[in-house]
């Protein structure tokens, strides 16, 4: 299971915000890059990078950041926010981002995301993000009628890299993630499947492990990281030591 830690992005800085509301953002550092680079300092095998300007305003907004970021790691970035035409995703790809993550398109156009898909197979992630259930679009601001397990099974058949599922209630909260409401979306589809939202121990990673046969990718998590209650480190060697005990080895340097 992989440990996307998050950089999300507002006027060039790095925040974390709760339920996708910008009114209640927390500036965890003035220089993004330095942040990803501490990430892969420590571990990180990616990084979770989302525009939360281009995502209200539906244009990117910190375009270049992106750049600088992608320059100063040399793990994978996936990035989101804002990304709405086809040109948007071949810059950004052209740039060297690994998959960029559709949101609102993949409901409000699926013939563009089909054809983005076909375009760049592999290369395109759909982030669902549910409040109760129900699809929320436009940066979050809007909830549509449509819910996310009724999304999800339409996008079997597209050549898609991933499906990032976020519960928005528990975005930002630390409350723990949505380990049931993930495995319904898990059963609904064969795309691996990413979690997202409330992270806030490593007893919530150990609450996910059951899912990773059902085809579970990750999970991101960024505010855990950024206060504290989460250490990258320490959950990377428990999920390495637990990677082990199941094929019956002992971790590296027999601890």
């Amino acid at each position: 299971m992989i440990i996307f830690p998050a950089i999300d992005l507002k006027d060039g800085l790095s925040v974390r915000v709760m339920q996708g509301d910008p009114e209640r953002a927390t500036v965890y550092g003035t220089d993004p890059v330095e942040t990803a680079r501490r990430w892969e300092d420590q571990g990180a095998r990616w990084l979770h990078v989302v525009d939360l300007d281009g995502a209200f305003s539906r244009v990117p907004k910190n375009f270049q950041v992106v750049a600088s970021i992608l320059r100063a790691v040399s793990i994978p970035v996936q990035v989101g926010g804002g990304i709405r035409t086809l040109e948007t995703m071949e810059e950004y790809l052209s740039l060297g981002v690994r998959r960029v993550i559709l949101g609102t398109v993949a409901l409000r156009e699926p013939a563009l995301l089909e054809e983005a898909s076909r375009l760049f197979p592999r290369r395109i992630a759909v982030g669902i993000d549910a409040r109760d259930g129900m699809v929320a679009v436009e940066g979050w601001k809007e909830t549509s009628r449509t819910d996310a397990v009724q999304l999800v099974r339409t996008l079997d058949v597209l050549p898609l890299s991933a499906v990032i599922y976020t519960d928005i209630h528990r975005d930002g909260m630390r409350s723990g993630v949505n380990v049931e409401a993930t495995r319904r979306l898990m059963e609904a589809t064969r795309l691996p499947v990413i979690a997202s939202g409330g992270v806030a121990t490593l007893g919530d990673i150990e609450a996910l492990l059951p899912l990773i046969p059902l085809g579970l990718e990750g999970v991101i998590t960024g505010k855990a990281l950024y206060s504290g209650t989460l250490d990258l480190r320490d959950a990377l060697e428990f999920l390495q030591s637990r990677a082990a005990a199941s094929v019956g080895e002992k971790p590296k340097g027999g601890q």
